[in-house]
């Protein structure tokens, strides 16, 4: 799945924290990371794969990626600013707008909604609005109206961002910093129109993890996170492909060890050498929303 994944022209990553109890050397109190790197929107093969690792190290996301050329959907976390040459990285308005949203919501009530914060907002809700218009178009016809319509907006957003003054640890000051520092990033959707405004999609794919562990809490062992990232990669890639989860580990299960490890390859969540009956009824909703 791995080496199908590192094959696209365009992937999503996230990571989140996860409490593992017995690591070697570590405390339990430490915290430990679960990487997340997902396909994009326009994919044949849609993947959603977990990594297990002790730390938020760039290292990993470094190692996992090592092959991968093409475009790459982050948050701001600085990690991944020194992967290879060959990946571009692209910006998440969603992680701006939310600081700004933030700002708005520390403003004293009488001035919530005519603060500065609120213009900020303003300009992002319109990027976002835009996006709902292009929703339907083709990624040629996508990427000519975003320079059309998009550009003006994020120009006039940057424009006046950098023309407010604001204390540096204030709510605003953080988006404002947030937003400034990020331009490059946040101005990559405007490359290809098969990109994304934001990396929401792979928010969406972790969000699986974070809700099982406010119930499970923390992992006993490296062994153990490592065997539910596992398990979480072949769950939520079966979603995507619209398998029906249970089913499907159970054919793995009936499957796998009694075929050659040269037919593993039909054994994938998107092969078409499985049988109708894992599948979901097809519709047109997109799984990652």
């Amino acid at each position: 799945m791995r080496q199908r994944l590192i094959q696209e022209e365009i992937l999503h990553a996230d990571e989140t924290v996860v409490q593992v109890l017995k690591e070697p050397g570590r405390s339990s109190h430490r915290k430990s990371f679960m990487w997340l790197y997902r396909t994009g929107r326009y994919t044949k093969t849609p993947s959603v794969l977990y990594e297990y690792q002790e730390t938020r190290s760039s290292s990993h996301p470094k190692r996992f990626l090592e092959d991968f050329k093409g475009y790459l959907h982050t948050d701001g976390y600085s990690g991944y600013k020194t992967l290879q040459k060959d990946i571009h990285l692209c910006g998440c308005w969603a992680h701006a707008r939310r600081k700004f949203h933030e700002a708005v919501e520390a403003a004293p009530p009488e001035e919530k909604t005519n603060s500065v914060s609120q213009k900020g907002l303003e300009f992002c809700d319109r990027l976002f609005a835009l996006e709902r218009e292009y929703e339907q178009l083709t990624p040629e016809e996508r990427h000519k109206k975003r320079a059309e319509q998009s550009k003006p907006v994020s120009e006039a957003f940057f424009a006046w961002a950098s023309s407010v003054c604001a204390l540096p640890k204030s709510a605003l000051g953080k988006a404002l910093h947030y937003a400034l520092e990020q331009r490059p990033y946040l101005e990559a959707f405007y490359l290809d129109g098969r990109l994304e405004l934001s990396n929401n999609r792979a928010e969406r794919s972790i969000k699986p993890f974070v809700i099982g562990r406010k119930n499970w809490l923390f992992c006993c062992t490296p062994k153990g996170a490592k065997a539910s990232s596992m398990i979480y990669s072949i769950i939520e890639t079966a979603k995507e492909n619209r398998l029906r989860p249970f089913e499907y580990l159970k054919y793995i299960f009936e499957t796998m060890p009694n075929i050659p490890k040269e037919e593993y390859h039909t054994l994938l969540p998107w092969s078409k050498d499985l049988p109708d009956s894992l599948r979901l009824e097809q519709n047109n909703i997109d799984p990652a929303q």
